[in-house]
């Protein structure tokens, strides 16, 4: 037994594995220039022949073994180790049957010895398990709202990171709606923690330093026609007068109707977005077929 380093109540199964182990290890083809190699492949191919038979194995003598292997030392010379594991092991061989051999999986406590014999042999070292996936860390975004008064001035918040973490941040004074702030590597992976500023009042307007923007939007007769139209402000609502021929993407001032810092006051702009009523009735679709008519007459 000691010559497979079986334990005293070993098993088929352990017997088997032994043997794998040290037959990898000695056999002459692996071992070119070990003299020592052809003896003492011939004691462990004697032990696992002798250990194999149950009627034997109740002996457990080493001297049992020995002497078996007097009588039969490969005097005819040592089998290819290709075609010897196909004798023994009772399968037939191909290239990927033996790479399945050479690369099989070992238990927990075998797996350091194995891997280690498996390297001296010249053949690489696998690990016995897949490798853990490996986790794709990716950039965070967090939102922010801040009030106008926040975002003009500058504002203290508390961000809570992936790991719990607490942190504080200052945000820079006159910060406007859609402005990213970067905290540089402080996401797993290294990764950064973006924080999305949004500053917008219930009414739709949006802040942007002392600037105050506001889309409005309109339907096809009034942005055509002009119209006089309330928009909200900062300070309240107002009346616009929308210029005829206003179309979408144009910009209306209103002057002074913005933030104020000091002594600084800033301007509320008024940005025209045409609209398709939703509930068009089959008269108004006529007149747009009529107007789509003689637009193309005139061109």
């Amino acid at each position: 037994m000691s010559i497979l380093g079986l334990s005293h109540y070993f098993d088929d199964k352990e017997l088997k594995k032994a043997f794998r182990r040290e037959a990898r290890k000695w056999h002459p083809d692996l071992n070119k220039n070990d003299l020592n190699a052809e003896e003492r492949f011939k004691l462990i191919n004697e032990a696992y022949e002798f250990l194999s038979d149950p009627n034997k194995r109740n002996d457990n003598s080493d001297i049992n073994i020995q002497d078996n292997y007097e009588k039969n030392n490969f005097k005819t010379g040592f089998p290819d180790f290709q075609d010897y594991l196909d004798t023994l092991f009772g399968y037939e061989y191909t290239a990927k049957n033996y790479d399945e051999y050479i690369y099989e999986p070992f238990s927990d406590e075998d797996t350091d010895l194995e891997n280690e014999e498996l390297y001296n042999s010249g053949y690489p070292a696998t690990s016995p398990e897949e490798p853990p996936p490996v986790k794709l860390y990716q950039d965070i975004e967090t939102i922010i709202e801040l009030t106008p008064e926040e975002a003009l001035s500058g504002a203290s918040i508390l961000i809570e990171l992936e790991d719990k973490t607490v942190v504080e941040v200052d945000t820079p004074a006159f910060a406007g709606d859609g402005w990213r702030l970067r905290l540089e590597n402080i996401a797993r992976g290294g990764k950064d923690h973006y924080l999305q500023l949004k500053v917008q009042t219930e009414s739709g307007l949006r802040i942007d330093g002392l600037r105050v923007h506001y889309k409005l939007e309109l339907f096809p007769h009034d942005a055509l026609l002009g119209c006089a139209v309330e928009v909200p402000t900062i300070d309240g609502n107002v009346t616009l007068q929308v210029p005829p021929k206003s179309s979408t993407g144009r910009m209306l001032r209103l002057k002074g109707r913005g933030l104020t810092f000091e002594d600084n006051v800033g301007d509320q702009y008024v940005e025209i977005l045409v609209v398709i009523p939703a509930d068009i009735n089959d008269e108004e679709i006529a007149l747009y077929t009529r107007l789509q008519e003689l637009s193309l007459s005139e061109s």
